[in-house]
């Protein structure tokens, strides 16, 4: 259901992240987020037949992997309210040296929180992080199918991964089934969106 359409709410605000990584070469990711507020036809300015973005902020990161230090830091305001907005675009290289895999969040409040930052662009970074940890898995599984294994690990790397999950939520809690599995399993089980595939195209889950 649409809403505004049937259930009676009229629409005020459409906030949208995109997230995107990359693998830029072996040793480099490459991650992309952009922000966008929208407001809908009509609310900011009567008789406008379309919606209005008001915010538009996108960020590049280059990651040094393994250790997911971040090497390069762009920031790009494609659309913004006031004049004086892209001002602080520069001061978010100052993400250059950091690693997104822990303490990230807290770093990032203390660099660029309230005056010190954009709110839009740094509510961007916090949802940056969870997709880097995400596809510093996929860089691991390529870096193997290269090889002929996809499903096991070196231990160095292994670690790695499991260390930048470790109690980020209660499946990964440091004294749960799942955390020992993926330190001491020889090969690293498939997620169930995995299994369910593999079963669609008739193949060996």
């Amino acid at each position: 259901m649409t809403p505004g359409s049937e259930d009676g709410l009229v629409p005020l605000h459409t906030r949208t992240y995109d997230v995107a990584a990359f693998r830029k070469d072996a040793a480099t990711m490459l991650l992309r987020g952009e922000v966008r507020d929208t407001k809908p036809p009509g609310v900011y300015i009567t008789g406008d037949p379309d919606p209005l973005t008001v915010h538009h902020m996108v960020v590049e990161l280059e990651l040094a992997m393994p250790a997911m230090d971040i090497v390069v830091a762009r920031v790009v305001m494609e659309t913004h309210p006031h004049e004086t907005c892209p001002a602080i675009t520069t001061s978010y290289e100052q993400l250059v040296g950091l690693s997104i895999a822990r303490g990230f969040s807290v770093k990032v409040r203390e660099l660029f929180g309230g005056p010190l930052g954009c709110a839009h662009t740094t509510a961007l970074l916090m949802a940056m992080a969870p997709a880097a940890i995400q596809s510093a898995w996929s860089m691991n599984v390529l870096a193997r199918a290269e090889v002929g294994d996809r499903m096991t690990f070196d231990p160095a790397a292994r670690e790695r991964v499991v260390r930048a999950s470790l109690n980020t939520c209660h499946v990964w809690a440091e004294d749960g089934p799942h955390h020992r599995v993926m330190r001491e399993a020889e090969q690293i089980p498939p997620a169930i969106p995995m299994r369910v595939r593999l079963r669609e195209l008739g193949r060996d889950a």
